[in-house]
C-alpha cells in the first residue's frame, strides 16, 4: 500500500482521486501497489466537494507530520507556502509529487538539497500530460542537450493559432481564450511568457545543471504582435510561436522565451491550439519530438500518477537528473549575446530616403538587411510600416540599432522585432 495525502484538492487534485479510484486495477497491476488517498488538504473545508471518499483538513501539519502518510502531493500552485509545506514534508522524510512549476521555478535547487535520496518527482510541472521530464531525465541522459525548443504555453499557442487561422486580433484572441477558460481574467502570466519561463527553467537544470532564476533569462510576451507581423510571416512562410528555447553552445547555455518566426516546414509549427510540444536535440540521438495536451486535470493528473507509480516501484532518480553536487561547467549565457536573425517593423512617414536612412543606421551596427517590405497604414495614407528581416546578427547591435532608428524624424512609433528562429 501506498498512502497519499493531497495538498490542493481543485481541478487537478480531484482528477487525481478520481483516475485513481475508475483505473485502480491498471493503476495497481503496473505500480505492484494499491496507491490510495488517505487525506487531502484545503482552504475551506467546509465548501461542496461531494463524496471524495477521504477527509479534508486545513492544517497542512496533519499529513506531513502523520507517519502513516508516504507521499504528499502538491497540487496548490504557488510559491512561498507551497515551498513551505513541501520543504516540511521533505524533513519528515515524505516522498513529494508536485505540478508546480513556479515553485520550482525559484526554489528547485533548495528542495533538491533537502530530498537527497527521497523521491521527488515533477512530471506534471511541464507540458501538462507530456512525459517530457522523464524524456530529459532518463530516455536521453546518455546525450549532450545540444537544444530545446518548446510550445509549452497553451494560452499564447491558442492565440497564436487563431491570429493566423482567422486573422481576428490579439484583442478578439484573448477575449476567446478567456471565454473558453484557456486565459485567466488578469492573463499577464501567460501572455507576459512567465508561465513558459518557469518551465524553461526546470527543463533547463535537467538538461544542464543550470541553476537559473526568471529574472536571469530573456522573457517577452506576446502583446506587441500585430496584423503587419502576421501578413509579413505569411508571406515569406513562417508562422510566429511563442518558444521557450534552450541552447548550447561552447561552455554557455542561453535561455530565452520569446516569440518567434519559424518556418511552416518544421514540426513545431505545426503545434497548435491549446496543444504543447517540444523538440529536442541531443547530440547522439539528433532530434526528438513530444506533443501532446499541456494543461487540463485529466492530462496533467496523467503526469502526477505516472510519478506516484514510478515511487510505488521503488524508482530512485537525482532529482534533477544528475547526481547531488555535480557541477556541469556550463554558465548562463547573458541576454545580450544573442544571436538570431531578426525581423523589424518601422512604423514611417512615406517619405523619399526612408529606406536609405534606415539602412545606414542597421549597417553601421553591423546588421546587413535580407529582405523587404512596405504597407501602407489603412488610416494614415502618409504613413507605412517599413518590415525587414536580418541576416544574423547580434542581440546588443540590434537593440542598438533599434534605438538609434527610434530617433530619426520619420519614425513615428518605436520600432518592434521579433526573433526569427532557424
Amino acid at each position: 500500500m501506498l498512502n497519499i495525502a493531497l495538498v490542493g484538492v481543485g481541478t487537478v487534485g480531484g482528477a487525481v482521486a478520481d483516475i485513481l479510484e475508475k483505473n485502480r486495477a491498471l493503476i495497481t497491476a503496473r505500480a505492484g501497489k494499491n496507491i490510495r488517498v488517505v487525506k487531502g488538504v484545503v482552504k475551506n473545508a467546509t465548501r461542496q466537494r461531494g463524496d471524495l471518499g477521504f477527509p479534508l483538513t486545513t492544517d497542512y501539519r496533519e499529513v506531513v507530520e502523520d507517519p502513516a502518510i508516504d507521499v504528499v502531493v502538491e497540487l496548490m500552485g504557488g510559491v512561498d507556502k507551497a515551498f513551505e509545506i513541501v520543504s516540511a514534508a521533505l524533513r519528515n522524510k515524505k516522498a513529494v509529487v508536485t505540478a508546480n512549476k513556479a515553485m520550482l521555478a525559484y526554489h528547485r535547487y533548495e528542495l533538491e538539497e533537502l530530498a537527497r535520496d527521497l523521491p521527488f518527482m515533477y512530471e506534471a510541472s511541464v507540458a501538462g500530460g507530456i512525459p517530457i521530464i522523464r524524456a530529459l531525465r532518463d530516455g536521453l541522459c546518455a546525450n549532450h542537450i545540444e537544444s530545446i525548443r518548446g510550445v509549452i504555453n497553451g494560452t499564447c499557442n491558442y492565440m497564436l493559432t487563431r491570429m493566423f487561422d482567422k486573422r481576428v486580433s490579439f484583442d478578439q484572441a484573448l477575449k476567446e481564450a478567456q471565454g473558453l477558460g484557456y486565459a485567466e481574467a488578469d492573463p499577464t502570466f501567460d501572455i507576459g511568457g512567465f508561465d513558459a519561463a518557469h518551465k524553461l527553467l526546470i527543463l533547463a537544470s535537467l538538461a544542464y545543471g543550470i541553476d537559473a532564476k526568471p529574472n536571469d533569462i530573456l522573457i517577452e510576451g506576446i502583446g506587441h504582435l500585430t496584423d503587419e507581423d502576421i501578413a509579413f510571416a505569411e508571406e515569406f512562410g513562417y508562422t510566429i510561436k511563442s518558444l521557450a528555447i534552450a541552447k548550447k553552445v561552447g561552455s554557455k547555455v542561453s535561455l530565452r522565451v520569446h516569440p518567434a518566426l519559424i518556418t511552416k516546414k518544421e514540426v513545431i509549427a505545426k503545434v497548435e491550439g491549446v496543444m504543447n510540444g517540444v523538440a529536442v536535440v541531443g547530440d547522439k540521438v539528433g532530434e526528438t519530438f513530444y506533443y501532446g495536451a499541456g494543461a487540463g486535470g485529466e492530462a496533467t493528473a496523467s503526469s502526477v500518477i505516472a510519478d506516484l507509480i514510478a515511487i510505488a516501484r521503488g524508482e530512485t532518480t537525482p532529482m534533477l537528473g544528475f547526481s547531488y553536487g555535480f557541477d556541469s561547467q556550463l554558465t548562463l549565457a547573458a541576454k545580450d549575446d544573442i544571436t538570431s536573425k531578426y525581423y523589424i517593423r518601422i512604423l514611417v512617414e512615406d517619405v523619399a530616403g526612408v529606406l536609405a536612412q534606415t539602412a545606414a543606421v542597421l549597417a553601421k551596427n553591423n546588421i546587413s538587411i535580407e529582405t523587404v517590405l512596405q504597407r501602407k497604414k489603412r488610416v494614415k495614407k502618409e504613413w507605412a510600416n517599413l518590415l525587414l528581416s536580418t541576416h544574423i546578427a547580434r542581440e546588443t547591435d540590434l537593440i542598438g540599432a533599434l534605438h538609434e532608428i527610434a530617433e530619426l524624424g520619420f519614425v513615428k512609433a518605436p520600432p518592434a522585432m521579433i526573433r526569427i528562429e532557424s
